[in-house]
């Protein structure tokens, strides 16, 4: 059995992920941490991470970038793996993470489906190809109107994949507004859209001259985000230190 802490877990994502592990034989979760504790949980909600002493085999977090140090904290003291699926961490704390995958395990993904995983390689691919004849790219995200950060962390995500394998060209723009130019060939735009009630939409967009190339993914449903968080904490049980991302859980099934 595997013993998941949720973090997060009256959030929207907390909900979803009680739901798909109450279906799971091979899952339970033994407690969560959450500011408001609504009742209907199966399991010990407590408000802070620092009070919970049920022993557990791996946190899943879905809360606030805020309680990261004290989550990495408890991570390494209890010596317990996480999963962290929250995004809009500061490159402080990116550094933060870094260093806590010194004295236990930590998985970070910008997004936990197994579509985006995949596109992130297809990307790579792609850019070798239509990048390197001079395409232009641009990637545009659309989200709900309750996400707190722009551009998303899978956006970002997808971009870094690009550049990476390019050797790292590209200026990332996230406005043209105050620009009176034209596109210099070394930008890589990133575009935002928030509206209604969008679970999760990107396009990858290779434009060259007389054709355009577009990678999509759709998302439907968080559950696609549920299932991948909860197979990831499957994959650290036992895990004592590591920096891991979801490539390494898809390789591992």
């Amino acid at each position: 059995m595997n013993r998941i802490i949720m973090c997060g877990c009256n959030g929207a994502m907390g909900r979803m992920i009680t739901g798909i592990v109450a279906d799971d034989p091979e899952a339970e979760i033994v407690a969560g941490i959450d500011m408001i504790d609504n009742g209907d949980n199966t399991y010990p909600v407590f408000a802070k991470l620092a009070d919970c002493s049920v022993p557990a085999d791996a946190i899943i977090d879905f809360s606030t970038p805020k309680l990261l140090t004290e989550l990495l904290a408890y991570s390494k003291e209890k010596k317990v793996p996480v999963v962290l699926c929250t995004t809009g961490y500061t490159e402080e704390q990116l550094a933060e993470i870094e260093a806590a995958a010194v004295e236990t395990a930590v998985l970070k993904s910008a997004n936990m489906s197994l579509g985006i995983n995949t596109l992130l390689k297809l990307v790579q691919d792609a850019a070798k190809v239509f990048a390197a004849e001079g395409y232009d790219v641009e990637i545009v995200e659309k989200h709900h109107n309750q996400k707190l950060d722009a551009p998303s962390g899978t956006a970002l995500a997808l971009a870094d994949s690009i550049n990476e394998a390019m050797g790292n060209p590209y200026e990332y723009v996230y406005d043209r507004s105050q620009r009176r130019q034209k596109r210099d060939k070394k930008e890589l735009g990133i575009s935002a859209v928030r509206g209604g009630t969008i679970v999760g939409d990107h396009d990858v967009i290779f434009a060259g001259k007389d054709e355009v190339i577009t990678f999509s993914h759709t998302a439907y449903s968080k559950a696609v985000f549920g299932k991948g968080a909860v197979a990831a904490a499957k994959f650290l049980k036992g895990k004592t230190t590591g920096r891991y991302e979801m490539a390494d859980v898809i390789a591992a099934n």
